[in-house]
């Protein structure tokens, strides 16, 4: 459960953050919160694909395997892969609202935080350090990054461009995997959109977003192979 806080340089002066990557960091997770700004490192890693958030709406995530708990991108040495998402990278650290003002919370039950190990929070005399300005600067760039991906969301609803899908597969040695309760974009329908909406949807940005989310979906082949050499070395 999480503990977020109102992050201060009085109570937290001593925080460190542990910036690896690793299962008892909490980064073996399924997937991760995207955005189209975002979707061009994505896309060049991980599938996006879309998952119906708490309120009913739909969000973007970058997808690292295929159940729940699995990253098929964490190794022996940490992350496996040359862009990491904004949501990810984040942690322990929470945007947080106060009228217009935005503020940083930081989770107290995370298990990167430390006293002694990792990258200071503050200076010595209560500074911000480059650590948290690298922080900040990725916390403001996820929250643009949000309120923008709600156009692009309303867009992909109206013209009904959103399709689920299930993902069936066989790994080398015979046994079967099967991945469900994602969406993706439903390319039959893209095709049929008329000039003028097609149009519509360029000048405001999502036709590229649509297009990004298309091609990574070809990085499913890699979610396989590192499927497959993990269940091998498990057996």
């Amino acid at each position: 459960m999480a503990k977020p806080v109102l992050l201060n340089n009085i109570d937290h002066k001593d925080l460190h953050v542990q910036t690896g990557r690793g299962a008892h960091f909490g980064d073996n997770v399924i997937s991760a919160l995207t955005f189209p700004s975002e979707f061009r490192d994505v896309q060049a890693c991980y599938p996006i694909v879309f998952r119906k958030g708490g309120a009913g709406d739909f969000e973007a995530h970058a997808l690292f395997g295929f159940q729940e708990g699995e990253n098929l991108f964490l190794g022996m040495h940490g992350w496996e892969a040359p862009y990491i998402p904004l949501a990810i990278e984040r942690q322990p650290f929470l945007i947080g609202v106060n009228g217009d003002e935005l503020t940083v919370h930081v989770d107290l039950d995370n298990p990167r935080l430390s006293t002694a190990n990792g990258e200071r929070v503050f200076l010595p005399h209560g500074g911000t350090s480059d650590y948290l300005e690298r922080v900040n600067a990725t916390l403001l760039a996820i929250h643009q990054g949000l309120q923008q991906a709600r156009g692009f969301q309303a867009a992909l609803l109206e013209h009904q461009l959103l399709e689920s899908f299930v993902f069936d597969i066989e790994l080398d040695d015979g046994s079967q995997r099967r991945l469900a309760g994602f969406y993706t974009i439903n390319e039959e329908r893209l095709s049929t959109l008329p000039g003028d909406v097609l149009e519509r949807l360029n000048r405001a940005g999502c036709l590229q977003a649509i297009y990004m989310v298309i091609a990574s979906m070809s990085n499913f082949r890699t979610l396989i192979e590192r499927k497959n050499r993990v269940h091998a070395g498990q057996c």
